[in-house]
């Protein structure tokens, strides 16, 4: 800041402020010298109003003297926000009694334009030396912060272009950017589309979206508007006046109607000159761009250019990764995904995804006797063919060579997936023109299902692939649908194995529960915890296909805790609501029972769930405990000491080691259905039935018969001294729910609506099966 002139300035306004005599000549020389800087300069009174301004500030505001200005505030002039800051910085310099100097402040001029100041402001004081008013001067720094903000937004939109980020988001940014640097513009950018050769619309935020809808697809030639013709031209058009200029023959009224009157189009050109696409910026009047506008344009451009060709090279080098360069078909990156996809898509309305892996039979005498180029030809067309033949949604992946695989997806109301792969069939075996001569080609394919034939990706592919070797095996240009004989045991266990590490997570597994029931009293005592696995896509798969499974691959350990845990939890439940307390029994794996820790394990599922030991019957088989007697025998105690109860379950099938029984600290055994189910007929199934209570009688312990079906069974059981019984005649197994009912919980967690379904079935069938009024607890 010049000394001199703020020296001035405070001269005169000590002179303002002690009203004293100033003689003419020394005002207008003041004056004049304080007219003459380009700086803005004011002097203020103690309220912030003006008492001087000189012409620059003057002109600022729209007036052509400060006639406009002294007497009035930052109030009178500004909007509030802007005044209320200026005030609150000067009332705190006056009532300082200092300066604040390099001060960076903006408003809006007489054109509604912002402008930037760097102020120094310094409190005016009079002759005592108190604080009468405040001196300002400040220089225009404008053109200084636009051209830092055209910098940093420069340098944004680079940096969003060196991330990659998506390019509809960097060329919005990029238009929206030149409309805040180019006063009354509105920008547009068109993307040249190599396939149809014509424009479509890349980024357009303040034009309107109807007007953008109309130049999708713009065709480039000459004549057609400032873009086409600049596309069509390879050089910036520009047109002052749209309503008179005959570029815009065709496109007059659409300009008028939404406001439009000059447009000045610039190409968009990748580095070998290729047109990427147009620049476009639109003016509301009739005008062409000033040197610094066209400046701006031509920059701007080519920023657009480098983000749309870095856009290609990176589409370009998806591609690449993701698809055959020979074909141009998705190549084996792409399957895996496209199959979920499908699979995904097909479930909620249990659809059917079909999968036909296809090799072309022969093609190594067929590409020898044409040469490799002759062979890739072959290779194309019959690629293309095949996506011809299929519909928008199937897919067809080469996996190398002569391999492929088509995905058909489930299609509501379209033709079935045998029908499409029919007519996919159908293609690939017309004849190929090569060199003059047709080539005939055949395919083997194999044609796996889901969900039949698999409900994963890796299943389906392996399935179809099987299908096609046995389709090559029958004589080749042979279709076969995958048969669950074509090694399907081993398959299906695989692919089960693999369903399963997911299963109780995705929630597809859980517990039923059936009761068991005392022969004399009727009453329900315990419930077995039986484990289901419901598949979304396979359904309901029994325990006798996956236990099995678990067991082998080692998943039977987490998932026997599982089921140990929910079921002594669920029975708390039933207790705590109010139910009468019964056991709970819970078949023990092998592996579990062998585990080191096993008892341990058992006593934290107690103490985390709240039940009580004894309310814990644990089943285990005897061919379990026979594998390592002491081993068995200090486990049992060890859970023994806990509190639980103990069962042998299915005895009579494995060893029935009358010594190592007696070692056993257990208190059931439960007689194997297979010596129930033919009970009323069988001589030999009745001899060992009556042999096993015998033997449990004399060991004092207490025999419960499952599978019990029929009110045959239940006489002959009853008539011979068994204790308990367990079967369909009594009840299925039946949802957590339906037993509570049985249990005759209360409101509260267990509670349901009245009595029906399972529950009641359930309590009906004891009655008819015992003959009498049972000691059934039920629900009122």
């Amino acid at each position: 800041m010049d000394t001199n002139v703020v020296e001035i300035a405070q001269t005169l306004g000590e002179a303002m402020a002690d009203r004293r005599a100033v003689g003419m000549d020394e005002l207008v020389l003041a004056r004049a010298l304080l007219d003459q800087i380009p700086d803005i300069l004011f002097i203020k009174d103690q309220n912030s109003r003006f008492l001087l301004a000189n012409r620059a500030l003057c002109h600022a505001y729209g007036f052509a003297d400060q006639g406009g200005i002294v007497g009035k505030s930052d109030f009178d002039l500004h909007p509030e926000p802007v005044a209320r800051g200026f005030f609150a910085i000067e009332q705190q310099i006056m009532a300082r009694g200092d300066a604040v100097t390099d001060l960076e402040e903006s408003f809006p001029d007489s054109r509604g334009a912002w402008r930037w100041y760097l102020t120094t402001k310094l409190a005016l004081r009079g002759r005592d030396r108190t604080v009468v008013g405040l001196i300002g001067i400040g220089r225009d720094i404008t053109e200084r912060k636009l051209a830092e903000r055209y910098r940093f937004e420069q340098g944004a939109i680079l940096e969003m272009v060196a991330k990659n980020e998506p390019l509809p988001a960097v060329l919005e940014r990029l238009v929206l950017f030149t409309e805040r640097q180019l006063e009354g513009i509105r920008g547009s950018i068109l993307l040249m589309d190599r396939e149809s050769g014509v424009l479509r619309a890349g980024a357009a935020p303040r034009l309107s979206p109807d007007y953008t809808a109309a130049l999708d697809g713009l065709p480039v030639g000459p004549g057609v508007g400032s873009c086409g013709t600049a596309a069509f031209r390879r050089e910036t058009v520009l047109v002052a006046d749209i309503a008179t200029d005959p570029l815009w023959a065709g496109f007059r009224d659409l300009a008028a109607a939404h406001g439009l009157r000059s447009c000045w189009s610039t190409p968009i050109l990748s580095h070998d000159g290729s047109v990427l696409g147009t620049f476009a910026t639109y003016s509301d009047r009739v005008r062409l761009p000033s040197a610094a506008e066209t400046h701006f344009i031509d920059v701007t451009t080519r920023i657009a250019g480098i983000a749309i060709q870095r856009q290609a090279s990176e589409d370009r080098i998806r591609f690449v990764a993701h698809h055959d360069d020979l074909t141009r078909l998705p190549n084996r990156t792409l399957l895996e995904g496209r199959l979920m996809a499908a699979i995904a898509a097909a479930r909620p309305d249990a659809g059917e995804v079909a999968v036909a892996f296809i090799d072309l039979d022969d093609f190594k005498v067929i590409n020898d006797g044409l040469g490799h180029s002759g062979g890739d030809e072959v290779l194309r067309v019959t690629a293309a063919r095949m996506v011809e033949a299929l519909e928008p949604q199937d897919s067809v992946i080469r996996l190398g060579g002569d391999e492929f695989v088509a995905i058909l997806p489930h299609r509501p109301g379209g033709p079935p997936a045998l029908e499409r792969i029919a007519c996919l069939n159908e293609a690939i075996c017309r004849p190929v023109a090569i060199a003059g001569r047709d080539v005939r080609i055949t395919c083997s394919m194999g044609i796996a299902r889901f969900p039949r034939d698999g409900a994963d990706p890796e299943t389906l592919l392996t399935n179809a692939d099987d299908a096609m070797y046995v389709a090559k095996e029958a004589g080749r240009n042979n279709r076969k649908l995958y048969d669950i004989g074509m090694n399907a045991e081993k398959r299906h266990r695989a692919m089960l194995n693999d369903l399963m590490h997911g299963a109780i997570d995705r929630g597809e597994m859980h517990l039923v529960y059936q009761p068991q029931v005392e022969v004399r009293t009727g009453r329900i005592f315990a419930a077995e915890a039986l484990l289901r696995w419901n598949h979304p896509g396979l359904g309901l798969i029994p325990p006798s296909t996956f236990v099995p499974i678990a067991e082998a691959s080692g998943l039977i350990g987490r998932i026997g805790d599982w089921v140990l845990e929910t079921a002594c939890r669920q029975n708390r439940a039933w207790q705590q609501a109010g139910g009468e307390a019964i056991t709970v029994s819970v078949n023990v794996s092998a592996r579990q029972f062998m585990e080191r820790d096993w008892a341990q394990t058992v006593g934290r599922v107690l103490a985390a769930t709240g039940l009580d030991a004894r309310f814990l019957d644990l089943e285990v088989t005897e061919s379990m405990l026979m594998r390592d007697v002491g081993r068995a025998v200090a486990t049992m105690r060890e859970l023994k000491a806990l509190g639980a109860q103990l069962s042998i379950d299915d005895f009579g099938t494995g060893y029935s080691n009358l010594s190592a029984l007696k070692r056993f600290p257990v208190g059931r055994l439960k007689i194997d259905q297979s010596f129930v189910r033919d009970l009323a007929s069988d001589e030999n199934d009745r001899a060992i039935a009556c042999a096993v209570i015998s033997l449990g009688r004399s060991l004092g312990l207490r025999i419960i018969a499952e599978g019990v079906e029929t009110e045959e069974q239940v006489a002959f059981l009853t008539l011979h001294g068994c204790d308990e019984v367990q079967g369909y005649h009594f009840g299925r197994p039946m949802e957590a729910r339906d037993l509570a009912r049985l249990l005759g919980c209360r409101d509260g967690p267990g509670r349901l609506p009245d009595q029906d379904g399972a529950a009641a079935e359930a309590g009906a069938g004891l009655r008819r099966a015992l003959g009498r009024d049972c000691a059934l607890p039920m629900t009122p």
